[in-house]
């Protein structure tokens, strides 16, 4: 007899390999077909809402690592409350205005933007934004992200925008927004100002020197014959604009004598500034308060006016020489002072930063390219002590990548001052992961600025203001504000290139300066962080499906100073309270030694590659393995190490699947009170899976849903409980009621790994969800998250089976051993003896199948108190004897055993297969 056909072998088609690039594209197929998306809402329609608002990535390119991170994490998010009964709606979005896509209309189509009619610009711009909306709509779904990606939020939608002229009427209607001639971050790059959150950070090699500027006018304080205020300086092109040098009232200043000169810095700076300038001999010869030497002059280095000696908190003492050169027209410090002092505004640089007739001597010449210049005048003037070069952080336009300068420059502000008090206060009320995102908000609000909304570019919301043509007075109102936001609503803001002035004021408008009635419109557009920053009102209180204020902003730790900021910003302005109500972030992706991923280095990941060869659900595990709280590592080698990981939990799943081919869960399922003691004991031990895994997702703590579930699949299920089952699920006849117990069990893990690892690998679970005995719903996106069964739970019975657990962990390692020593081959050669204490005796004594449970052929339960011969392995109150197992091997069970060959009908069988082949198989 062929006594395979007489074992229960796995009879389902679950595939043994993923196959997940060709399987996920089908899937992803199937959910649209049957709209999975619309399914899940229309379930969960009338159950309390979690709303996670998306941050609009910019539409331009293909979506990198980064962005693969963010969606699977908010991902993760929704579809977990989604199964935990919420109403949880994903609404993507798309940010769409600014530079990048103008540079890439001006760079790729070779348009010139200035010549170029805006109308037909500002298509072309829309066109270039659709078609990376598009694909990355396309790329995003790859990734098994689900959402509404036919209904996104995009900036440039009409409903958008009139929205978002609404909370800027809103705004300047309490006094929020303000005109001001300021000196702000400029990028010649973009030729258009900048809001801090568009500064960042990056090393820049510049010049260093210290210059002498001859005291003119001493005021009986200062020596004027021969003396010098020593300046210091990293940036010499804005020597051409010093109007001022600013000292602190409080610091100490010393006049050294060198030679036949005389010099004027900070005490504390003197000899490390002798040292740097090569003056080896100098005395201090009268000491000053910087309080003494306010409204004294010196000359200019090499222009014929005045730069005169003021005070500023702002100059310290840790480099430099304690007198700080002053160019209001080029620093914001600068600029405040030069409103203190009246000294006026000088700023003889252009848009593009080059400088104009302003600065003689260096007219039509790049700013940068002016730094040699300066320091080859100042060294004919004899005023150039010392020139070195330093490496430090500058700030840079963080879209092109270039350096940005200060420039004082008519501009559009918020200010922030208005609002400062409350955005901090609303920083209190909001649940911030990691804990430290709150201390840092807070910081980056308490020290901001006023925000900078207006910028020179075309495309982009326009700043929905007039002005006067008699007296300049700029004109915005609520009659004009609902005018242009209708107007807007209907045609978008093209209406603001495409009509004339007259069609876009309200009837009857009127200077309220000085009466008269002929406008013209303000050129500037909005900062982008000001569309983004809408976001909340223009999607959470516009749309049906969602609901202000949000239940969650997640989006990378840049964001403090971006879109976090923003939104907080334009919320706490006009409705005085944050429009999230937690924040999450995360760090960004390195690659596998910790370096940051860069073209040049050769060592980015891109994710659709990583798609095409491994399959979204591998690198969404990736995702859930990571701290992703901090930056965090992926290369080849770890995707690699994630796709053995997955390959480990879908053979448990297979193997589960398998065995319950022929388990109907209506017919077949055993009450948990007639369940083998082994099966009751790994249902608990899933319900302690089930709490720790629920409080992960609690938590965001994707890493431990991620270890728990790995653990319990890998080590608990495969290396022990399924290990165990193997003989009563092959061997026993298939009605059996201890094999039915142990299918319950089985099935009732399966249904719970398959749900609780859904939000991480959606197509893995969906595929195994297709496969499980009477499932109850199309999708597994349609059930629950399995809850804790609490009356399930019985910690005697738990803490025994620990105890044993101990106990096998020894027998475990003898048998290793002697297989290592060739006493056996696998662990059914086996014959163990056990020689427990009286109290491990009671315990192993009280459990039936040790043979299972150990997985040998033979276990002898020695009374305490025997001794064993020879070598034993000993663990906690138990020593163990492996010896070879006596008998023949059972052709269907492969237990070793001495009746094997007793039945002449099958002289090949062990007494329990016989009477199972006989009595169900012959």
């Amino acid at each position: 007899m062929d006594y395979k056909k007489t074992l229960n072998l796995p009879k389902t088609q679950f595939p043994m390999r993923g196959n997940l690039p060709n399987r996920e594209p089908e899937m992803q197929k199937w959910w649209d077909e049957i709209d999975i998306y619309q399914q899940v809402q229309e379930k969960r329609k009338g159950k309390p809402k979690f709303v996670l608002h998306d941050g609009p990535p910019y539409a331009n390119g293909n979506i990198h690592i980064g962005h693969a991170l963010n969606k699977v994490l908010k991902d993760f998010i929704v579809r977990y409350h989604s199964l935990q009964g919420y109403d949880a709606p994903y609404i993507p979005g798309w940010d769409t205005h600014g530079l990048p896509i103008e540079h890439a209309i001006v760079t790729k189509k070779g348009v010139d933007r200035k010549k170029e009619n805006p109308i037909r610009f500002r298509e072309m711009c829309a066109e270039y934004a659709w078609s990376f909306i598009d694909r990355q709509r396309e790329q995003f779904k790859r990734l098994g992200v689900r959402g509404d990606w036919e209904h996104p939020y995009v900036t440039l939608y009409p409903e958008y925008e009139a929205r978002q002229i609404r909370i800027f009427g809103e705004m300047v209607k309490k006094g929020y927004v303000y005109r001001g001639y300021r000196s702000v971050y400029w990028s010649p790059s973009s030729e258009t100002a900048l809001a801090d959150a568009e500064v960042e950070y990056r090393d820049k090699r510049s010049p260093s020197i210290y210059v002498a500027f001859p005291v003119k006018d001493g005021g009986g304080v200062l020596p004027e014959e021969n003396t010098d205020v020593v300046i210091w300086t990293t940036t010499p092109w804005t020597l051409p604009a010093n109007l001022a040098i600013a000292l602190n009232a409080d610091f100490t200043y010393a006049l050294v004598k060198a030679g036949d000169r005389r010099f004027l810095l900070a005490e504390e700076r003197v000899d490390e500034v002798m040292e740097l300038a090569g003056i080896k001999s100098y005395e201090k010869v009268a000491t000053f308060q910087g309080s003494q030497l306010e409204g004294l002059t010196c000359h200019h280095p090499f222009y014929d006016r005045e730069s005169r000696l003021v005070l500023g908190d702002h100059v310290t003492l840790e480099t430099g020489t304690g007198c700080v050169h002053t160019a209001p027209g080029h620093g914001a410090e600068d600029f405040e002072l030069g409103k203190k002092y009246d000294l006026g505004v000088l700023c003889p640089v252009d848009e593009k930063g080059f400088f104009t007739a302003e600065a003689p001597g260096f007219e039509g010449m790049f700013y940068d390219k002016a730094n040699k210049r300066v320091t080859e005048i100042l060294e004919e003037k004899g005023a150039l002590l010392k020139l070195t070069f330093i490496t430090h952080p500058y700030p840079h336009d963080w879209r092109t990548k270039k350096p940005v300068i200060f420039r004082a420059t008519e501009q559009w502000f918020a200010s922030i001052d208005g609002f400062r008090k409350d955005m901090l206060e609303a920083i209190k009320e909001v649940r911030w992961t990691p804990a430290w995102g709150e201390v840092r908000l807070a910081n980056m609000v308490a020290d901001r600025g006023d925000w900078c909304i207006s910028r020179q570019r075309v495309w982009g919301v326009p700043l929905p203001i007039f002005y006067c043509r008699s007296c300049g007075e700029p004109y915005i109102n609520d009659d004009s504000i609902d005018k242009i936001s209708r107007l807007f609503a209907a045609e978008g803001s093209n209406a603001w290139f495409a009509r004339e002035t007259e069609e876009l004021l309200p009837e009857g408008a009127v200077c309220s300066q000085c009466g008269n009635d002929s406008f013209r419109k303000e050129t500037d557009t909005m900062d982008v962080w000001f569309d983004s920053g809408s976001s909340h009102a223009s999607v959470l209180e516009q749309r049906e499906d969602a609901q202000w204020p949000a239940d969650m902003y997640l989006e990378g730790s840049d964001q403090y100073r971006g879109w976090f900021n923003s939104s907080l910003s334009t919320a706490v302005a006009t409705k005085g309270t944050a429009p999230y109500r937690q924040v999450l972030s995360h760090g960004f992706t390195l690659d596998g030694e910790g370096r940051k991923m860069s073209k040049s280095l050769g060592n980015t990941i891109d994710p659709l590659k990583v798609m095409k060869q491994y399959g979204a659900d591998i690198l969404r595990l990736w995702v859930s393995s990571v701290d992703y709280q901090a930056d965090v590592r992926v290369s080849d080698e770890i995707l690699r190490q994630i796709a053995e990981v997955y390959r480990k939990v879908r053979n448990t799943l297979r193997f589960l699947l398998g065995n319950l081919a022929d388990f109907d869960p209506d017919r077949d399922k055993v009450a948990v009170d007639q369940l083998e003691p082994i099966d009751r004991y790994a249902l608990i031990k899933l319900q302690r899976l089930v709490g720790r895994t629920t409080q992960g997702y609690e938590d965001y703590d994707f890493h431990s849903v991620y270890s728990n579930i790995h653990y319990h699949c890998t080590v608990f299920l495969s290396q022990f409980y399924l290990d165990v089952l193997k003989d009563r699920l092959y061997i026993l006849p298939q009605e059996d009621r201890r094999r039915r117990s142990a299918q319950t069990v089985m099935m009732e893990t399966l249904l719970a790994l398959v749900k609780m690892f859904h939000p991480i690998l959606p197509h893995t679970t969906e595929e195994v969800w297709q496969y499980v005995p009477g499932r109850e719903t199309e999708s597994v996106q349609l059930t629950d998250f399995p809850q804790v069964d609490s009356s399930v739970l019985d910690e005697k019975l738990e803490s025994k089976w620990d105890a044993l657990m101990e106990q096998r962990d020894t027998v475990l390692k003898a048998l290793e051993e002697a297989r290592n020593e060739k006493v056996i081959g696998n662990s059914l050669g086996a014959s163990v003896k056990l020689y427990p204490s009286e109290e491990k005796f009671q315990l192993l004594n009280s459990v039936d199948h040790l043979e299972e449970l150990f997985i040998v052929s033979q276990v002898r339960l020695m009374q305490p108190g025997d001794q064993p011969e020879g070598e034993t392995v000993e663990g906690d109150g138990l020593r163990v004897k492996v010896e070879p197992a006596e008998g023949e091997k059972c052709q269907r069970c492969w237990v070793i055993s001495p009746i094997v060959g007793q039945n002449e009908k099958y002289p090949d069988l062990c007494d329990r297969c016989a009477d199972i082949v006989e009595e169900h198989y012959a």
